[in-house]
């Protein structure tokens, strides 16, 4: 999976839309599994008033086919409706493509309630030592991490990266930010993020719950 894409779209529900939007989100992982091969994965999220899609791809070509897929189009056709700035501002705007340097492949994702995903900047001129610490830190999840149900260090550029987690519950999500690769990013975080462990990691942390997958 280190050489598949992926896509993050954290959007606003326009005002009194939220269920109806999450309710649309849910509806559509049947769509997902059933006409999108190159999905690999997919996740519908949702915090508060925020919904999100986490997916990733087997590669460039698959995650066209899912932009311009029955999903895609469905939530075009909706977006006004039920999301604040409707497609462009709503959803475009806020696609965030990026690259997997690593991951801890999925287990027991029938269990998941919960999602985390963490943006981090690299420090200035530190982009290939973050990128080099998450690459690495993949190995260390999968090993000694077991309430952990799917991890990704993604790159986004050469200076952007960002870390997707699913957990069954907060307790898996509370061990994870015990474990390890925490505790050695915390110890880099001063070198290596831009804002250091509690502006540039903390700070970042997006909680969400999860509606639906495949």
């Amino acid at each position: 999976m280190e050489n598949h894409t992926a896509s993050y779209i954290a959007m606003p529900a326009a005002e009194g839309q939220s269920e109806a939007f999450a309710e649309f989100l849910a509806g559509a992982a049947p769509i997902v599994r059933d006409t999108e091969p190159g999905t690999v994965l997919w996740f519908a999220l949702q915090a508060n008033d925020t919904l999100a899609i986490f997916d990733i791809f087997a590669d460039e070509e698959a995650r066209n086919a899912h932009f311009s897929g029955a999903v895609a189009a469905a939530l075009n056709q909706n977006a006004d409706t039920l999301v604040d700035g409707g497609w462009d501002e709503g959803v475009v705007a806020n696609i965030n493509n990026s690259d997997v340097l690593s991951v801890k492949a999925p287990v027991d994702l029938t269990t998941a309630t919960t999602a985390t995903y963490i943006k981090l900047e690299a420090a200035p001129g530190k982009g290939r030592e973050l990128a080099a610490l998450l690459t690495a830190a993949g190995p260390i999840v999968a090993d000694t991490e077991p309430m952990t149900l799917f991890w990704a260090a993604l790159q986004i550029d050469e200076n952007n990266f960002a870390i997707f987690d699913i957990f069954a519950d907060d307790a898996g999500r509370e061990a994870h930010f015990a474990g390890q690769v925490a505790g050695l990013l915390n110890e880099r975080a001063s070198e290596l993020v831009s804002g250091g462990w509690d502006d540039g990691v903390v700070a970042n942390v997006r909680n969400f719950d999860i509606l639906a997958a495949k």
